[in-house]
Order: structure tokens, then sequence, then C-alpha cells
């Protein structure tokens, strides 16, 4: 009875150990396909080793005590580049920090799958496209800063379900349609989405239709 409660035990620990390093090299590979589509002058991935067992040594990276990725802290970093869909398999990312960089391309509709994110910090970037609908489905979201980069399209309605969400600011862009007004929307201050010329609303106040001139 003990030697099978200690094959057990060896075999569960080897199973957790197995997981570990497939979670963690699969995490890993994410996030050096984000490396790869960068330009980094400063160097400052250089720690990024995609041959290491998992990614939670790398500078700027934050793991739980699973070894699974919970944040990304590159606001600021001068990198240049774009987003990647493969984002979206970190899934238990908590905070998403790219803001002040040299951003291009689209948000990837992927990043909707990260569910346990809470904080989206992609401001002042150079960032074009549209806002993902599938964006609401993150519904641990509180921290929503997309302001200062080239968006366009309407504000996704999709977003007035995240009952988490605190911060919203989208100012400074080139958006279109009215501004939301139900669900967490109710408490955003207006000047979160000024500088935005194709942008009207708030639409419950009748000052437009949603999606006028919107497209």
């Amino acid at each position: 009875m003990a030697t099978q409660t200690w094959l057990w035990t060896s075999l569960t620990v080897a199973l957790t150990f197995i997981l570990t390093v497939v979670n963690g090299n699969s995490e890993g590979d994410a996030l050096f396909t984000l490396r790869k589509s960068l330009s980094d002058p400063d160097n400052v991935l250089q720690s990024w080793d995609p041959t290491l067992v998992n990614p939670c040594t790398w500078f700027h990276i934050t793991c739980n005590q699973d070894n699974r990725v919970t944040r990304l802290d590159l606001g600021n970093s001068n990198l240049f580049g774009h987003l990647v869909p493969e984002l979206g398999k970190l899934e238990h990312l908590q905070y998403l920090e790219l803001y002040k960089n040299n951003i291009q391309g689209i948000i990837p509709g992927e990043l909707g799958s990260l569910k346990s994110l809470i904080s989206l910090d992609l401001y002042n970037n150079n960032i074009s496209g549209t806002i993902p609908t599938s964006l609401g489905r993150l519904k641990s979201l509180v921290f929503l800063r997309l302001n200062d980069n080239r968006l366009t399209g309407p504000i996704p309605r999709e977003l007035s379900n995240v009952s988490s969400l605190k911060v919203v600011d989208v100012s400074n862009n080139d958006l279109c349609g009215t501004i939301p007004t139900s669900g967490p929307f109710e408490h955003i201050p207006l000047n979160n989405f000024e500088n935005n010329p194709q942008l009207e609303g708030p639409e419950l106040l009748g000052l437009a239709s949603y999606d006028t001139n919107c497209s």
C-alpha cells in the first residue's frame, strides 16, 4: 500500500512538472512570437530566451506560483512593431502594459480570450483599425486605455456588458458613432472620449443616433 501511495505521489509530481513545462513553453512561444514582431533598439527584450523551460525569468514578465504568466510590463520601452494573435494564448494574463511605444497595426481580436485580464493599456502608440468586439468578453477587465492612437470605427456596444470596467479612455483617436451610456459607461467622464472628430453623443441624450456616419 505504501509503495502504491509513493508511486501515485511520484506520478502526480511528474505530471505536474510536465504540465508546467508544456504550459510554460506554450506561453514562452507566444511571447517570443511577440518578440519577433518587435524592433527593440534599446535591448529591453534581451533576456527573452526561448530555450528556457518557461518565460518567468525573463525581464518585464511576472508569473504566478504555478509559473503562468500574469503580467507583461513593456510600457515606455521604445518598441516598434505590431501585436500578435498569439497573445490570446496567455490565459492567466492580468496586465498587458504596452503603452508609450510605437506599436502599429491592429488590436488582435484574440485578446478577447484573455479571461483573466484586468488592465489593457495600449495608449500612446500608433495603433489603427477598430476596437475588437471580442473585448466585450473580458469580464474581469477594469482598465481599458486606448487613447492617443489612430483607432477608427465605433465603440463596441459589447463593452457595455463588462460590469467590472471602471476606466475607459479612447480619447485622441478617429472613432465614430456615438458614446455608449449604459452599464459601466454611465460613470465614464466625457473627456475620456474627446478629440475623436467623428464621435458624437452621448447616445441616450438624443444628440445622435448610433453609428451615424460610422462604419
